[in-house]
């Protein structure tokens, strides 16, 4: 499969750099739960989502020495997709938080506590997977 955007070189000391990025996004959408308000719903799903993103960068800078610099950050699912182990069941946790990006970061309208709950739960899986394949 041929891959799509610009990539950037990367290696271990990167791929610790944004694993611990990603660890503290995580840690800021922890702070808030499905009962948020409106506002806070959506930053914590931005969080989330930048979690998964920094996931992404750490595991492809591990294990591929390079990660996705694209515009377009579903390009990186393509560069996760072909991590083993568990690239392809990532690759589609991160899609799944790219899909809730706009609404959250740009986006007029509320984002509801089950949409918060769906993107912690795939944000810790993709974070504890990088982890898994980082820190390994």
């Amino acid at each position: 499969m041929a891959r799509q955007g610009r990539t950037q070189r990367c290696g271990q000391a990167e791929a610790r750099t944004r694993l611990q990025d990603a660890r503290a996004h995580l840690d800021l959408a922890d702070l808030h739960g499905p009962t948020s308000d409106a506002a806070a719903r959506k930053a914590a799903i931005s969080a989330a989502v930048l979690a998964g993103i920094a996931a992404a960068d750490a595991v492809c800078c591990a294990a591929l020495g390079e990660r996705s610099r694209s515009q377009n950050h579903r390009d990186a699912t393509e560069l996760v997709h072909g991590i083993a182990p568990g690239g392809p069941a990532a690759a589609k946790r991160l899609a799944q938080l790219l899909d809730v990006k706009d609404a959250s970061q740009y986006g007029f309208k509320d984002l509801t506590g089950q949409r918060l709950t769906a993107a912690l739960r795939q944000a810790h899986a993709v974070v504890a997977w990088a982890e898994t394949i980082v820190l390994r």
